[in-house]
């Protein structure tokens, strides 16, 4: 099975005064399944996971909704605010769902980097653990010791860094961004999308400039502890679907020791299906 670890649906009218701006024309209009499934069909692509993109508990619902409705949508990674006195409760409700597979509090937004390492966040992960859900993290470089010790304290939670957690790829700086990383992936528990990369790139949009950033998740995360991602639609700030689907297989390529054939269906695919527990029919 072909999966898309991280892609979005929106409705604006859901996010008055919320990203994106009217500025980015591309990506400011609603967006479905009927506008992503050519995509999918053109790649081969048999499964999605549907990823929060607005800091609600409503907006979460809806996605599960769309998601009952959408056979290929197999999993939804939601949102809870953990340090809610009532998160782990939330987190019981919500994890009913057989499609909630995941929760993301979207921490690039919040103005301390080491939010995530308070200890007030405990209960919320601890009911993560309970009920098998992945913490996807949206994540700066600069908030990745933060996220460290996070993950440290919980070894039993399943955590995936979001888009490579966004490393400055445009300014061609590799440290501390790949330190940290590194940091991270020494804990078995956690894996790493290779996703976002183009967005992060500026003008410098080719195999070239994104292999030093790939290779590096590649060695340290394995073949079994990465996932690839559109993050489609903000991929369109970028690239279109197809361009970031060759791309990545062009870097897979490049990738050293060279992937086997599982390696590459467990990167496109395997590993997705594995870590968010998709189910699929036959």
């Amino acid at each position: 099975m072909k999966v898309d670890s991280h892609q979005h649906f929106w409705r604006l009218a859901d996010r008055e005064g919320q990203w994106p701006p009217a500025s980015l024309q591309a990506i400011h209009r609603d967006f479905g399944p009927e506008d992503l499934a050519p995509h999918l069909q053109a790649a081969g692509i048999d499964a999605t996971v549907l990823v929060q993109s607005l800091p609600s508990i409503e907006d979460t619902r809806w996605m599960l909704s769309l998601a009952e409705r959408t056979p290929w949508v197999r999993g939804v990674v939601g949102w809870v605010d953990f340090k809610a006195a009532d998160a782990a409760e939330q987190i019981e409700a919500l994890a009913r769902h057989p499609l909630l597979k995941g929760l993301r509090p979207m921490l690039q937004d919040l103005p301390e980097d080491d939010w995530i390492a308070d200890p007030a966040c405990t209960p919320a992960a601890e009911a993560m653990q309970r009920h098998g859900l992945v913490f996807d993290a949206l994540v700066l470089p600069r908030q990745l010791p933060a996220l460290c010790r996070f993950a440290a304290r919980h070894p039993r939670l399943n955590l995936v860094i979001d888009h490579a957690a966004k490393p400055l790829i445009a300014r061609g700086e590799l440290e501390p961004w790949r330190n940290d990383i590194a940091a991270l992936a020494a804990l078995p528990q956690v894996h790493c999308k290779l996703s976002g990369l183009l967005t992060e790139a500026g003008e410098r949009r080719d195999a070239a400039a994104l292999h030093p950033y790939a290779q590096a998740l590649w060695a340290l995360f394995g073949p079994r502890r990465l996932l690839w991602g559109s993050d489609w639609p903000v991929l369109r700030l970028a690239a279109d679907y197809a361009d970031w689907w060759q791309l990545a297989h062009q870097l897979a390529r490049q990738f050293h020791p060279v992937p086997q054939p599982d390696d590459l269906r467990a990167l496109f695919g395997g590993n997705a299906a594995r870590l968010y527990r998709l189910a699929f029919t036959t």
